[in-house]
């Protein structure tokens, strides 16, 4: 079996605490491994850019294992005892995969408090009404499945609000949401506000939309001469 292939410093897979490690540090997870690699990271935050590090190496074996299984179920194969053996294998390294990568993601949360203690607080961001009304969607319960005909995937709420793949992403990269990667999307990844998220909801909305400002009222132009008295 192949081995998983090393995690990029310019992609990986995104982690459960990537939105709370780049509002600590200001930068994103791929800025704070340059500085890492050039010595330029005190001693908590270079400990934490070791610790994601090797989360997200666990989270591409998790990757890795379950992409493996959902081949090996998928009817690819002629069914026999030897799949069975394969499949059980793999469950097996599956299981051991998430095990490690539930112990990296300890070890990262607790690199991270001391830091998250000491950065500064930052006030709600305003977001578009859309992206408002997404996360109010997404509060009362979402998850994120992929039709196993169309492969498409989508966004289910409570309340049918629709939220697009690309909606998703963007609130997830603005640390808005986050999505357990640990279910398989066929059967649903469930969709939830960060801490980030909640506070936008309560923060006060404007009366318009964010960056908007009410036109002002037009005044009247004035009468012609010949009109005035």
């Amino acid at each position: 079996m192949t081995a998983p292939p090393a995690p990029s410093p310019d992609r990986h897979p995104r982690t459960v605490l990537d939105h709370r490690i780049e509002k600590a540090v200001g930068c994103s997870i791929e800025k704070l491994w340059r500085h890492r690699e050039d010595g330029l990271l005190d001693a908590p935050h270079a400990a934490l850019a070791d610790a994601q590090s090797d989360l997200v190496r666990a989270e591409r074996d998790v990757t890795f294992h379950r992409a493996r299984l959902a081949r090996l179920v998928s009817g690819e194969f002629p069914v026999d005892q030897a799949l069975f053996a394969r499949i059980e294998r793999t469950v097996d390294q599956l299981a051991h995969a998430i095990d490690e990568r539930d112990a990296q993601q300890a070890n990262a949360a607790a690199a991270l408090e001391p830091i998250e203690a000491n950065a500064p607080r930052q006030a709600p961001r305003q977001v578009p009404t859309q992206d408002f009304a997404a996360l109010l969607a997404i509060a009362q319960g979402a998850k994120l499945h992929e039709n196993l005909l169309t492969h498409r995937l989508a966004v289910a709420t409570p309340s049918r609000t629709r939220i697009s793949y690309a909606q998703l992403q963007r609130l997830q990269a603005n640390g808005l949401v986050d999505r357990d990667t640990s279910h398989p999307v066929h059967a649903g990844q469930p969709v939830t506000l960060t801490d980030a998220g909640r506070a936008v909801l309560a923060a006060p909305r404007p009366a318009g939309p964010p960056g908007t400002t009410p036109s002002p009222r037009p005044t009247a132009s004035p009468a012609p001469a010949h009109m005035r008295r």
